[in-house]
């Protein structure tokens, strides 16, 4: 099994496109455990253009919502194909969501990612949102795997 995954493997594994697709790149995956994931926050990206004009920020609720792709991503690439060939992974619920410092573009930001557990189509994770090493926003969430309709 790869350890990382591009941007065009990300595609083949998640539902999600331009340009909603957040994820850039998968490093470091420790199979149905652990990962880290890039999202390459540019001044171009459509959600800092008018959030805000003269101070462009990456709003939380898509650190949140990248997250979100990162563990779906993560637990796709550690299942059998069988499994998860025609399924969506829908968030359920966020939890200790916390925004210490905001997301200034350009930059790269790690999202640190790891399953806490998982009981049937239930997952939990958490993860942290790291820039040049200094965390910036932190969560737990949990999802759920659901026939595509």
């Amino acid at each position: 099994m790869k350890d990382s995954l591009t941007r065009q493997e990300i595609i083949e594994l998640l539902p999600h496109r331009d340009p909603m697709l957040l994820i850039d790149e998968i490093h470091n995956i420790k199979k149905l455990f652990s990962a880290k994931a890039i999202v390459n926050v540019k001044k171009t990206s459509f959600f800092v253009q008018g959030h805000f004009p003269d101070n462009p920020v990456m709003p939380g609720v898509l650190i949140v919502e990248a997250f979100g792709q990162a563990a779906a991503t993560l637990t796709a690439h550690g299942l059998d194909k069988s499994t998860y060939e025609n399924k969506l992974v829908f968030l359920m619920s966020v939890e200790k969501a916390r925004f210490r410092n905001p997301v200034i573009p350009d930059c790269k930001l790690e999202l640190n990612i790891e399953a806490i557990r998982s009981h049937g189509k239930v997952w939990k994770y958490k993860g942290e949102a790291i820039v040049e090493g200094k965390k910036m926003a932190d969560a737990q969430w949990s999802a759920t795997i659901v026939d595509r309709k």
